[in-house]
């Protein structure tokens, strides 16, 4: 019987099961490519995977699925979740006594403290140094000192960033920084419509980042520019 292939399951070669280094190590390019994971031959069937058609419906299916997804007590309560194309995601952290809104596109990862390193003649209250993230040296930045913001209360003796509970990394992918922050609260979706105008008079410089505020449990969050924010720094700092 003719074996006919399935475009919706491809019959994969899986060469990494049987002669690779889930198999019996017996592949020749194993000598050049040390691992399965850095063959062509292992890229190839991944890009096929990604490549291949939906299955009939899938897109419609899964809109109604979605759409019929319950909405829990808690973001019912937050109006965290807002099903319309004018909403925006952003991630909400505390930085000093002040909750901040980011745009949640641009935030690629969110850490422990890592070890600030800093460079000589070259670091100061804005500029903190280099962090190693994941084998990759990124430049570390205060947004407390940016936006001229009080420290909190329980570090208002030590108003030091490296004392900061979690680091975020944020950017794109050749404009990538880390901003130590006192506590995220998550990711959270808001309409459009909610977002207020930013009061004539806001404390510090973080009137001239914000876009707008939001209102989040009770509280009023800055959403700020991430824009001008990276602008800022690049122009400042680099």
């Amino acid at each position: 019987m003719e074996l006919i292939e399935n475009p919706l399951h491809p019959i994969l070669n899986d060469c990494w099961n049987k002669i690779g280094v889930m198999g019996n190590r017996t592949c020749g390019e194993l000598k050049t490519v040390i691992h399965c994971h850095d063959c062509p031959v292992f890229a190839a069937v991944g890009d096929s995977l990604l490549e291949r058609k939906p299955p009939l419906n899938y897109v419609s299916e899964w809109i109604n699925v979605l759409a019929q997804t319950p909405v829990d007590e808690e973001t019912e309560n937050n109006e965290a979740i807002i099903k319309t194309a004018e909403a925006i995601s952003v991630m909400i952290v505390r930085l000093g006594n002040e909750q901040l809104a980011l745009k949640a596109g641009i935030l690629q990862e969110v850490t422990h403290p890592c070890t600030i390193q800093p460079l000589p003649h070259r670091s100061n209250e804005l500029f903190l140094g280099l962090v190693n993230i994941r084998g990759e040296t990124l430049l570390c930045a205060s947004l407390l000192h940016l936006l001229n913001l009080e420290p909190s209360d329980e570090n208002s003796s030590t108003p030091n960033p490296v004392n900061a509970q979690r680091m975020i990394v944020a950017g794109h992918q050749d404009d990538k920084w880390v901003f130590p922050v006192d506590e995220v609260h998550g990711i959270y979706r808001f309409n459009l419509s909610e977002l207020r105008e930013a009061p004539v008079v806001i404390a510090k410089a973080s009137e001239s980042y914000t876009q707008g505020i939001i209102n989040w449990q009770g509280k009023k969050v800055n959403y700020l520019d991430s824009e001008l924010l990276f602008y800022t720094l690049n122009r400042k700092i680099l």
